[in-house]
């Protein structure tokens, strides 16, 4: 059964133990004016029988709940942007030690604001992951992730080709920012927008799946 939790510890989440032990488990992150519900459908479609644990940002704009505060649209504070992927870096850590995982297995799938902590988390923090599906991401940090910090990771950029959000050179830059540390990137650019579509499901799902 789902577990939801309050503030323990320390994020507003939800997680669902897993059903088959070799399937990894999924963090997943909400975008802007999302919660810790919305990626729970998503989550079970590309990875059935993984754990799921979901948090909530918990910076709101204007009653737009978000992981990190920004300056502006496509503009950040990357104080603010760091401090918000330490505190769930940690909060990671306790809900692996509560829940009983290995952070090493965790791959984040994050969309839009949530693909970009997750690009944070494997820069700043890279031992809270051991991958990432990035849906929608953009560029927040400007710095490469240190030589070999990322090796033996995987991570998957999903975007839009007629995304008015997303800039059209970001998810390249990402990729290299990612790749400067080892990451074994891939970068898929979609015929959609800024919503996810089907086959951003079937492109994870996949992604997976050669794991």
């Amino acid at each position: 059964m789902p577990h939801t939790s309050r503030n323990d510890p320390g994020f507003f989440h939800v997680f669902e133990p897993g059903s088959d032990p070799t399937a990894p488990p999924l963090l997943l992150l909400h975008g802007t004016g999302g919660t810790e519900h919305d990626l729970l459908r998503l989550g079970r479609a590309i990875s059935p029988g993984s754990a799921l644990l979901s948090p909530r940002g918990q910076v709101n704009e204007g009653g737009a709940l978000r992981f990190f505060a920004r300056l502006a649209a496509g503009v950040f504070d990357p104080a603010e942007v760091a401090r918000r992927t330490h505190q769930l870096a940690d909060f990671i850590a306790a809900a692996a030690a509560r829940h009983d995982f290995e952070p090493r297995r965790l791959i984040a799938a994050g969309f839009s604001n949530g693909a970009n902590i997750a690009a944070s988390l494997l820069l700043l923090r890279p031992d809270s992951l051991g991958g990432a599906i990035l849906l929608r991401p953009m560029v927040v940090l400007e710095q490469p992730a240190p030589a070999a910090t990322l090796a033996n990771r995987r991570v998957l950029i999903l975007n839009g080709s007629t995304d008015p959000l997303v800039p059209p050179d970001h998810p390249a830059r990402l990729a290299s920012l990612l790749r400067a540390g080892d990451a074994d990137v891939t970068v898929t650019l979609l015929a959609a927008s800024h919503g996810l579509t089907p086959q951003d499901l079937a492109a994870a799902k996949a992604w997976l799946q050669k794991a």
